[in-house]
């Protein structure tokens, strides 16, 4: 990540709120039940968060999160451009460059810095605007800033046709589950419906205790709703004594977050894997391969929010997600499916691997950029 430390001094430095003016002034927050949706972007701290039918903005701007950003994950943006009639709610700061500012150059610098010594608050961390102000950003010549930023743009122009091919590859993966199977939503072939109670064992996770020692830092991978169908390593482990106080399943199991704006999202154990409470999880039995298991629950996913819609907090208790019915093709026609997915898992994992190297690639550039070294 990019931080003050690591700017060095080629460049004249500066802090944010000398660079930029803050319009947060201008924000309007909507509750969802009383947005209308229309032909204008709806932005928050981490991108698009729908449409309206009104506008505030009419220009170029950078927005950088102030609430409910990544702060701290050096993989995952807090800030990026926006143009055009655009809406901005008051999660995110909204900055217009001053005249020796590049706007492309100032997202570039800010994507990934690192904002916690900035950041306050324990729970939902936050970044104020007098806290952003003081950011430190370099701040070469005008020309210098757009040559840096049309460098740092080509290289991320590779990592998204990378990030394409995967989604292609996901596309793929979901084509061949309708050749061979049809929806199952709508179970075209008439195959038997089974409970997912009956198909396997459905567990809810825990948390370990964060007052004992010797808890974390092992082993044993610990999922948590953030890690599913992220693409990138579980971040936290446990050891055995932690897994003793959480609960573990064997690879090849389904897992699935039943709690929150996340619920509904989907992953698959590759080893033996702890997991929080917020997730259920399906250890798939005789009758159900795990491949056939991962992906038809996927396909279930508006069944899972829609049983779980809650005016408060979405939620889909255990006793519930258990009864969720799927179709039960025959066990080779299963088999089949996950030896035909095998060719793609290598094919997405050597992709994985490459895109992985871009980002590697990239912020060792962005480092490079704003030293001067490049």
């Amino acid at each position: 990540m990019i931080s003050r430390n690591s700017i060095g001094g080629a460049f004249p430095l500066t802090r944010l709120g000398e660079a930029v003016e803050f319009l947060d002034s201008k924000r309007r927050p909507v509750t969802e039940s009383e947005r209308r949706t229309g032909p204008y972007p709806y932005f928050g701290a981490n991108g698009q968060q729908g449409t309206i039918d009104e506008y505030i903005f009419d220009e170029p701007l950078v927005l950088l999160a102030e609430d409910g950003g990544h702060f701290g994950e050096p993989d995952r943006e807090i800030a990026y451009r926006i143009s055009g009639k655009t809406w901005v709610n008051n999660h995110a700061h909204v900055l217009r460059p001053n005249p020796g500012t590049d706007l492309a150059f100032l997202c570039r610098v800010l994507e990934n810095y690192d904002v916690t010594p900035f950041v306050t608050g324990t729970t939902r961390g936050k970044l104020t605007q007098a806290g952003a102000s003081e950011i430190v950003i370099p701040l070469p010549p005008l020309e210098e800033q757009r040559r840096i930023a049309e460098v740092l743009d080509r290289a991320e122009a590779l990592r998204a046709k990378r990030r394409a091919a995967l989604a292609q590859l996901d596309s793929l993966t979901q084509a061949l589950f309708l050749d061979l199977f049809g929806d199952p939503a709508k179970n075209p072939k008439g195959w038997q419906c089974k409970r997912l109670k009956e198909l396997g064992k459905v567990t809810t996770g825990g948390t370990p205790p964060s007052a004992k020692e010797g808890m974390f830092n092992g082993p044993i991978p610990f999922i948590t709703p953030a890690d599913l169908e992220s693409g990138q390593p579980v971040k936290r482990s446990l050891t055995e004594a932690g897994a003793e106080e959480s609960v573990t399943v064997r690879a090849g199991t389904t897992l699935v977050c039943c709690i929150g704006a996340t619920i509904g999202k989907t992953g698959k154990a590759t080893m033996r894997s702890a997991f929080n409470q917020q997730i259920n999880t399906v250890e798939w039995g005789t009758e159900v391969h795990d491949s056939y298991g991962f992906a038809v629950i996927r396909f279930f996913k508006p069944t899972i929010v829609a049983w779980g819609a809650s005016t408060t907090l979405p939620i889909l208790k255990k006793s519930s997600f258990e009864k969720i019915e799927v179709p039960l093709p025959p066990l080779q026609l299963q088999a089949e499916f996950g030896r035909r997915l095998q060719v793609l898992e290598t094919i997405r994992a050597a992709h994985r691997e490459s895109l992985a190297g871009m980002y590697a690639l990239f912020a060792a550039l962005q480092h490079r950029a704003f030293r001067g070294e490049l």
